[in-house]
């Protein structure tokens, strides 16, 4: 199972990963010395973390994601909706919408996104 807590750093350097993986580890840490300003060892170690955590995977030195960043969000949300809202998406959608007004478009979109989900 994934864990998908992820503090704000972890979250950056997640994002780092997926936006050029296959990347191996080396550059990995030389773009994280520039992005993030961290000690190649710091590196390693967030990485190790984050393989632990099932989001990624380092075979011989090329770090890869297990899941995309898509997927991730969308396990996180799903994990969300599920502690916060007892599962009811329409009760997310509910306290979501209570706090800001959709626009015509959203609605569009989200009415394909149900109606694309109903053939499933």
């Amino acid at each position: 199972m994934i864990d998908t807590n992820l503090g704000v750093v972890e979250a950056r350097f997640a994002d780092l990963i997926w936006q050029n993986e296959p990347i191996h580890s080396r550059n990995l840490a030389q773009l994280c010395a520039r992005e993030l300003n961290w000690k190649r060892p710091t590196t390693y170690n967030v990485l190790r973390k984050l393989c632990e955590k099932g989001i990624f995977r380092n075979q011989e030195g090329m770090v890869s994601s297990v899941v995309s960043r898509t997927e991730f969000y969308g396990l996180q949300g799903q994990q969300f909706v599920e502690e916060a809202f007892e599962g009811s998406l329409p009760a997310f959608v509910a306290a979501f919408t209570a706090r800001k007004k959709l626009s015509e478009t959203e609605i569009q979109e989200l009415m394909e996104i149900i109606h694309h989900g109903e053939g499933q």
